[in-house]
């Protein structure tokens, strides 16, 4: 972690006061720390704690008129490589899902690139309350990380879930999060992701469920690992992770266009997109009417996108999905031979896995090994299998240098 800067958001809460310990793990490891505090959080412990650990004056105030003569905010949210919000209480999660900017703290996570990782802290009840469901829901939709709550005896007395991590787990996964991200630093990577749609008239067309959330994740895990990542994505509604560079797309011809525009100079190639094998062979240029009981519709194959980039000379390393609905291992590893893959990541789908979820699992195959992924969060699984592809990718490039 040395070198890193941490942006570290003390927020409203009786927690507040494990943040001075956790600012003093944080520095143990090498990390710069900077410390935001709201309002509430003074009520709970003062700012001369926290500058004396960090050796940093604590921020406090968007109006602060010597911070801000040079726009304080913005440089601090270009400054942090993460910003760390502990505890995160129920009032702040809502303004930051509502996309509040009434604050220093919430004013720089809309400003920031970096990635925005909360760890919650409240009673047990307000962790429950729908309400705060939601915001939670809305956050990690927007790719904020949540760490915690964790569960146990608190400050009110009650039992149950709503404890913010203890200071050295957090500090252990902040520097887990830093320790992957020198394993793809320098090198491209080119993601695909989501459904294509197909069109048959002008009001209709042809696609598949996929959201588009395991290969969005993927690409910005890939991005938290160093790596220049550009995004080719199907119609999705998805916020484009921090950092990383989004081309939008609509039809399979359109993901292959853009695809070969940016797969030179890539090093590694992923390809999460669900892409239509099929496309009417000839799209109506008016709305089809109801003449008949019956609608015949030709259909001609589109191009195999992975496939082309597989066999391309001088191709990047390649990593294929692959999402089947029985004998899973066997079609993947079909796959992985045929299309001349370097790696294959499978899941079984149907209607009530994977499509839509925030969960999946993960079956990755390459020439000679397999590793199973457990069922987890799209984002954790991501991160896992970046750390797998990053590892092949570095065997391949000493293997052809010997």
């Amino acid at each position: 972690m040395h070198g890193r800067h941490v942006v570290l958001g003390v927020t409203g809460g009786i927690a507040a006061y494990k943040s001075a310990d956790l600012v003093r793990r944080l520095i143990e490891r090498g990390a710069e720390v900077q410390v935001v505090m709201t309002t509430a959080a003074r009520e709970f412990v003062g700012a001369a704690t926290f500058q004396a650990l960090s050796g940093r004056e604590v921020r406090q105030d968007l109006w602060d008129p010597a911070a801000e003569a040079a726009m304080g905010h913005i440089e601090l949210a270009r400054w942090a490589d993460l910003v760390l919000i502990a505890p995160a209480s129920a009032d702040f999660l809502a303004r930051l899902a509502s996309g509040q900017a009434d604050d220093l703290l919430t004013t720089l996570c809309l400003a920031t690139e970096a990635p925005i990782v909360a760890a919650p802290a409240m009673n047990r009840l307000m962790w429950a309350n729908e309400a705060t469901q939601a915001n939670v829901a809305t956050l990690v939709h927007r790719g904020v990380q949540l760490w915690g709550p964790g569960e146990g005896e608190q400050a009110c007395g009650e039992t149950g879930p709503g404890r913010m991590l203890e200071p050295l787990e957090l500090a252990s996964r902040v520097a887990a999060l830093f320790g992957a991200t020198d394993l793809l630093a320098g090198r491209r990577v080119l993601v695909t992701a989501g459904p294509t749609r197909e069109r048959i008239d002008p009001v209709r067309f042809i696609s598949n469920r996929s959201s588009g959330k395991m290969g969005f994740a993927v690409a910005r895990a890939a991005r938290l690992a160093g790596a220049e990542v550009t995004l080719v994505a199907g119609p999705v509604a998805l916020p484009t992770p921090p950092g990383v560079r989004r081309v939008d797309v609509e039809s399979a011809a359109e993901m292959l266009d853009a695809v070969l525009r940016e797969v030179a100079g890539v090093d590694i190639f992923i390809s999460t997109a669900a892409v239509a094998d099929y496309r009417p062979a000839r799209a109506a240029e008016q709305k089809i009417k109801k003449h008949s009981d019956r609608l015949d519709i030709a259909m001609e194959r589109t191009v195999d996108i992975l496939g082309t980039v597989a066999q391309r000379p001088g191709r990047p390393f390649v990593v294929g999905f692959a999402a089947e609905t029985e004998a899973v291992e066997q079609h993947a590893r079909t796959k992985l031979v045929k299309k001349n893959l370097d790696m294959i990541a499978a899941n079984e789908v149907g209607d009530r896995k994977v499509f839509e979820q925030d969960d999946n699992a993960l079956v990755v195959l390459w020439h000679g090994g397999r590793q199973e992924l457990p069922c987890g969060s799209k984002q954790v699984l991501a991160q896992a299998l970046i750390g797998l592809i990053a590892g092949r990718f570095a065997d391949a490039r000493a293997a052809a240098a010997r």
